[in-house]
């Protein structure tokens, strides 16, 4: 019964991160409207029947009952047609369809709006206030990974030690226990002991396990290690032999699905410790999460047939398959299930929500409507339409009419809604689990 309770209450948490996430995010392109003089008739949190709203000034505040994205509503997002009209009925489908958004862009029009429509600011003013969106998903990123990483720290290897092998024991060996005739290992033979702090390497110091481990697999034959124990430094001479281990790859990470190597070896574990980390430290693991993200929006449509095979397959769900919000609320569920140090579970809790608020933020950046990338390419074409047309000069082209950009717009919007029912149904029927 604890445990269920524990999974309901980690999807309720990541129910309301969501929600403080979106909220954020419209927060950041309400704020930059109003400075810049835009009426905002609404702000909403989630998509579907309103269940909460409360009007403040010329602005409605509301949650809605799907908690899967949020808007706010400007006025004069797009600039009238070419006849100065707002309003203009087409048989064509998909002049239709650019007529419609033109006539909900108004349709809150008030006396007295004709000089606070969002299509009349100035490019460089549009392109703050939707860039300001995704901005905050990053800087809410970047406050949670830092805020964790430097106070609370993550498990990771040290450099003590936390046993050592008697014997050499090949890794992709099932052996847990040596067997007569199998070489004694190093770090045995050195005299290595469990509680020992390696400090240096060959004499050159050594801080952290990846920089041990590099040197270590880097080194056949004699060595010198030192050593801290019991508050004394001692030098140990180990002869390091070629072994079979793990294989990692360009960021230190072992290789998954397991690939062996021969490399130095020395024979010890070391031990895993919570430790936060510093702010070099820490900026740089979070330039590494932004250059992943990159290249995972990239490989995005590459995982769509793996995704397919898994759900209406007999295929395995990859441990890096697209994880909708269905797929990420049981993953935290599950999360509150494991037995881990409680400061180890919020880590990673906030972590998911760094993630979560990452991909929203390179997701929005993309230069395709209806997302906010799409409306910022608009406001960037314009203004290079206007400079050219300024140093020719030329008449000015007058502003760009991103609305002609809808029919577009919906087929990438067909797309993306395909491929978030394809993820869901993925989450569901064969999801990723953490453990």
């Amino acid at each position: 019964m604890t445990e269920v309770l524990l999974y309901v209450l980690g999807i309720v948490l990541f129910a309301l991160g969501l929600l403080v996430s979106i909220a954020w995010h419209e927060l950041g392109h309400l704020s930059t409207a109003k400075l810049f003089g835009i009426r905002v008739p609404q702000y909403m949190v989630g998509f579907g029947p309103t269940i909460w709203s409360k009007k403040r000034g010329e602005t409605e505040y509301g949650i809605k009952a799907i908690p899967a994205g949020g808007y706010i509503r400007m006025i004069g997002m797009f600039p009238p047609g070419e006849d100065g009209k707002i309003e203009a009925r087409s048989t064509s489908p998909w002049r239709s369809m650019i007529e419609d958004a033109r006539e909900a862009s108004y349709e809150e029009l008030q006396p007295g709006d004709e000089t606070r429509l969002f299509y009349t600011r100035k490019p460089w003013k549009r392109v703050i206030v939707m860039f300001a969106g995704p901005f905050m998903n990053l800087v809410l990123a970047l406050g949670l990974f830092y805020g964790s990483m430097m106070t609370l720290g993550i498990e990771g290897q040290t450099t003590k030690v936390a046993g050592v092998q008697k014997c050499v024991i090949e890794q992709d060996d099932q052996r847990e226990k040596c067997a007569p005739g199998d070489p004694v290992s190093p770090a045995f033979e050195a005299g290595l002991k469990e509680g020992d702090r390696i400090v240096a390497f060959n004499g050159t110091p050594v801080a952290d396990w990846d920089t041990l481990s590099d040197r270590i697999r880097d080194t056949i034959g004699p060595a010198t290690l030192t050593v801290e124990r019991a508050g004394q430094r001692i030098d140990l001479h180990p002869t390091l032999v070629a072994n079979k281990v793990l294989k990692k790859d360009e960021d230190g990470q072992v290789v998954r699905p397991a690939a062996y190597v021969d490399a130095g070896y020395l024979g010890f574990a070391s031990k895993t410790e919570v430790a936060a980390l510093s702010f070099g430290e820490s900026t740089e693991r979070m330039g590494d999460l932004l250059e992943n993200g990159v290249h995972s929006v990239i490989a995005l449509p590459g995982k769509i047939p793996g995704l397919w095979d898994a759900t209406f397959g007999d295929g395995e769900r990859a441990e890096d398959s697209p994880v909708g919000v269905v797929g990420a609320a049981r993953i935290t569920g599950e999360l509150m299930t494991i037995e881990a140090p409680p400061s180890a579970i919020l880590v990673m809790f906030m972590n998911l929500l760094v993630y979560f608020n990452v991909s929203l933020f390179l997701f929005n950046m993309l230069p395709l409507l209806p997302l906010d990338g799409g409306h910022i390419a608009g406001a960037l074409w314009e203004s290079v339409r206007r400079h050219t047309a300024r140093i020719f000069k030329r008449p000015d082209p007058g502003p760009f009419d991103v609305a002609r950009l809808m029919p577009a717009a919906y087929v990438v919007a067909g797309v993306f809604v395909c491929f978030t029912l394809l993820v869901l149904a993925a989450d569901i029927v064969n999801p990723v689990k953490l453990t």
